[in-house]
């Protein structure tokens, strides 16, 4: 589906047109590996999956999908939104999927799963790094970049306050050389430590 000259979703052989709003987000520096943005706070709904990184999307797909899809307390549908984000639990090793809420979305409006694997939560907002790249949703893939932007930050003199998570914005069918991936990395605000020299 293009809007206003902007592809903004996808069309499934036979089905519908998928709207697909993407989380908003404010750049405030662009660095050679990274963007460095502040996401403002949102609401999120998420499960918990075992399973390997690959196959931890599929798995919680169903469960999220179908609380937006209107199996909640008030029959309430929900826009499918991007990125669907992924992140391991330090503790439990499993990890936690989330779909991103629309942004019109309220956390009173937020209906009640009636999933009790599904759990609605606020994310405060925060300053972040993000490195964009394609390729396919493997564990290899997001460790590699992982560990490019954890030097990037490195090098920038950025603190790492949280956990890295992986976000695609794409269907599982589009081709992996076009898929759009990042790793994500929570970062402190301000002008962080003075940089490296040479960075």
């Amino acid at each position: 589906c293009v809007l206003r000259g902007r592809l903004v979703g996808f069309v499934e052989p036979g089905e519908w047109c998928w709207m697909t709003e993407q989380q908003a987000y404010e750049v405030l520096e662009e660095y050679p590996d990274f963007e460095l943005r502040r996401y403002p706070d949102h609401l999120v709904a998420e499960t918990e999956v075992g399973g390997p990184f690959e196959l931890a999307g599929n798995l919680a797909f169903p469960r999220l999908a179908r609380y937006i899809g209107g199996h909640n307390r008030s029959s309430r549908k929900l826009a499918m939104t991007a990125p669907v984000v992924q992140e391991q639990d330090p503790r439990s090793r499993r990890y936690v999927v989330g779909f991103v809420m629309p942004a019109d979305v309220s956390a009173e409006d937020l209906p009640d799963p009636l999933d009790s694997t599904v759990h609605p939560r606020r994310v405060p907002a925060e300053t972040a790094a993000a490195l964009r790249f394609s390729g396919r949703w493997s564990r290899s893939s997001f460790e590699k970049r992982t560990e490019q932007l954890l030097a990037a930050l490195d090098r920038a003199g950025l603190d790492v306050v949280g956990a890295p998570r992986f976000a695609r914005f794409d269907p599982p069918w589009t081709p992996w050389f076009l898929r759009r991936n990042e790793v994500v990395v929570p970062v402190a605000p301000g002008p962080g430590r003075p940089r490296k020299r040479g960075a």
